[in-house]
């Protein structure tokens, strides 16, 4: 197989994975941006909005408007960091802890059906080749 058809292959994949992403959002009516916000909070919180937006790769101003949306919702809330009485901490809710752990198990749950018919071998495979595509 060439570059360009493992190129068309994987898009492919991607797709799906992208449209399963968006149908397990969907429930919950959290854009990806926001959930992948409250994934980055759940997992290195609390953290400063630069921070955020570093792991988000995204302008700092775009993550003021991905906490903004999600502090709107109750699903994080801000506070001074006591380092630095200029920055802000961004702390998942008890409502936004819930929420994060719902919505990957429903992920995973889409994400397995992409992947079902592949056997545990396959799967293995398939992330080693991967992650040695990148580069890790």
């Amino acid at each position: 197989m060439d570059a360009d058809a493992l190129a068309d292959a994987f898009w492919g994949v991607a797709r799906q994975l992208r449209s399963r992403n968006k149908e397990a959002l969907a429930p919950w009516e959290l854009t990806p941006s926001q959930f992948r916000g409250a994934a980055v909070v759940a997992r290195h919180g609390p953290i400063r909005l630069s921070a955020l937006a570093e792991h988000l790769r995204i302008a700092p101003r775009s993550a003021t408007e991905v906490v903004d949306d999600l502090e709107s919702r109750g699903l994080v809330e801000r506070s001074p960091d006591p380092g630095d009485r200029r920055a802000t901490l961004v702390t998942l809710t008890e409502r936004g802890r819930t929420l994060v752990g719902e919505i990957q198990a429903a992920r995973h749950a889409r994400s397995a059906d992409v992947f079902a018919t592949l056997d545990a071998h396959d799967r293995a495979e398939l992330g080693r080749l991967l992650r040695k595509v990148a580069g890790e």
